[in-house]
């Protein structure tokens, strides 16, 4: 089973984030870039696939030189190899495209995406992913076992969970729940080194054409002061909740 992950290149939840050039530009200055969480369980997933059905698994990504450390540690948590698809990814669509071409020339079998990436909280890309393949498609995925070309998954839903089987190809869209947070692989030293001698080849994009752009970026406002009430003023909360929260 051939498998391919797509690895986001997101920044740390502890950065500060700051923009530029008139709040239109993200400001990557001085923050601290990882593999995105949602991804990254999907990696430990097929690594699992990896260590106990011989599958091989690569990593993909669809941005400039500067995500390249964070492929690197994808390729020291055990991947064979890695892509990244030298272009700037402006919306969903590009990024789906530009994987599905990768899907498509080297045969993949099972496609795991995160649900979503915690920069922009999209969603997009896994579902477009399968549409531009015709592959199968399950989102928001707690569990995956493949047999032969056959798998089973659970995804989450309102209320709670839905067991479905399906066949491959097959693209994942996966959450915590693939694994726990406890069974995330932390690169040793010998799978550092190791990753310095895996392929991480560059590809040029197909350029299909990008149809969204940033126009402004905005942070949320920042919070107020703190009323305190006194648990015996009832009428004074009555009274702040309609005239100030205006929310009765």
């Amino acid at each position: 089973m051939k498998i391919l992950v797509c690895i986001s290149h997101v920044p740390d939840t502890t950065s500060k984030i700051n923009f530029t050039n008139d709040n239109t530009e993200f400001d990557k200055n001085g923050v601290q870039f990882v593999i995105n969480p949602n991804d990254e369980f999907g990696l430990t997933r097929a690594m699992w696939f990896k260590e106990k059905q011989g599958a091989s698994v690569d990593v993909i990504n669809v941005g400039g030189a500067e995500t390249e450390p964070t492929l690197r540690k994808a390729l020291a948590i055990g991947a064979d190899a890695a892509i990244r698809i030298n272009t700037n990814p402006k919306d969903g669509h590009q990024v789906a495209v530009e994987l599905a071409n990768v899907v498509k020339e080297n045969g993949y079998d099972l496609v795991i995406a995160g649900r979503e990436s915690i920069d922009y909280n999209g969603g997009m890309v896994p579902g477009m992913l399968a549409e531009i393949l015709g592959a199968n498609f399950v989102a928001n995925c707690i569990g995956l076992e493949v047999e032969g070309d056959k798998a089973t998954a659970v995804r989450e839903m309102d209320g709670g969970k839905e067991t479905v089987e399906t066949s491959l190809p097959l693209v994942v869209g996966g959450q915590k729940g693939l694994v726990e947070e406890k069974d995330l692989k932390i690169p040793n030293m010998r799978g550092i080194m190791m990753a310095r001698q895996k392929p991480l080849n560059v590809v040029e994009p197909s350029n299909p054409g990008i149809f969204t752009d940033s126009v402004k970026f905005e942070k949320p406002e920042p919070k107020g002061e703190i009323t305190l009430v006194d648990a015996d003023n009832v009428g004074r909360l009555v009274e702040l909740l309609h005239n100030e929260a205006k929310v009765i």
